[in-house]
């Protein structure tokens, strides 16, 4: 007997949450609750600078508001340094993390760029250091930590866009798992989180794609369970934009201003995405009904809206 489904979703508030954010925290909602499963929210707030208290705050009432409602309080990545530092040593204990003291110039300068994330696939120049000239280096410099990655593909099976493969020496190079500034790093603690919180089915954008090879590596090295995957397209402005909250595109503060009551707004996305078979006013809860991944399976490619 297969496991019941734990869902979730998980923003970074670095902004107010956008319109994208809202379509992939309902298609989570709507894919956990329509196989009788539960749904969890988790506040990706490491890089605590970039997201202030009141944006987490601001996040998690906007989600109510939709009505779309987590099961258990929400885990608060920035609570939680110790649990990943319990991990981050286990990996060190068996030698495979090293410091890394190359700048982000001399990645960029140096390294050609990884196929997914535009991010350089790092050489593994601090790899070849020996223990006299890190102990030099950390006179001066704060290492980030990398973890050694093997000379192997590593497939996942993506719920909305099939096989998708990536060989982590090639295409990834050695990743960090704790950034010079002590911070731990967003593959480490998302891993981490998802296993220890029972989550089973991971529904995010297609942008995070190429990073699941990495986190797959990772769930092996701990002895994790694999969840399902579900990518799902990105929402692009009608200029071709990826909507960011940078931009303040379509932001929730807007949104909400604009369509007046939260089952507006829900019935509008569904119309527009498909979910739905029209634009009338349905809460979170009426549309677990209307829900399949045959109708998200529809968009191979990004999803173009306006909300006029």
């Amino acid at each position: 007997m297969s496991a019941p489904v734990v869902g979730r979703f998980a923003p970074t508030p670095s902004g107010r949450l956008h319109l994208g954010n809202l379509l992939c925290a309902l298609i989570a909602y709507l894919s956990a609750r329509s196989q009788g499963g539960r749904f969890l929210l988790r506040i990706e707030d490491l890089d605590t600078p970039r997201c202030p208290k009141r944006l987490c705050d601001a996040a998690a009432r906007d989600l109510a508001w939709l009505g779309v409602v987590w099961d258990e309080p929400p885990l608060v990545q920035s609570e939680r340094t110790d649990v990943y530092r319990r991990y981050f040593d286990a990996l060190d204990e068996k030698g495979l993390l090293y410091p890394c003291f190359c700048t982000r110039a001399q990645l960029h300068a140096a390294d050609a760029p990884n196929r997914g994330d535009d991010m350089p696939v790092y050489a593994g120049t601090c790899a070849r250091l020996s223990p006299e000239a890190v102990a030099e280096k950390l006179k001066t410099r704060r290492p980030a930590y990398r973890l050694r990655v093997p000379d192997e593909t590593i497939a996942v099976c993506d719920r909305h866009y099939g096989l998708y493969q990536e060989n982590l020496a090639r295409d990834c190079g050695d990743f960090i798992l704790r950034r010079s500034d002590g911070l731990f790093g967003y593959q480490l603690a998302v891993v981490v989180d998802d296993a220890l919180s029972g989550v089973n089915e991971i529904v995010r954008g297609h942008d995070i794609l190429s990073s699941t090879p990495r986190q797959r590596y990772l769930q092996r090295l701990w002895g994790f369970e694999t969840p399902a995957y579900a990518h799902i397209p990105l929402l692009m402005s009608p200029d071709g934009r990826r909507l960011s909250k940078r931009d303040r595109d379509l932001d929730l503060g807007e949104l909400r201003a604009r369509f007046g009551t939260p089952e507006a707004l829900l019935g509008w996305l569904a119309g527009q995405t498909g979910i739905a078979p029209d634009t009338t006013p349905r809460s979170a809860e009426q549309l677990v009904e209307h829900f399949s991944w045959d109708v998200i399976r529809k968009h191979r490619e990004n999803i173009t809206v306006t909300a006029e």
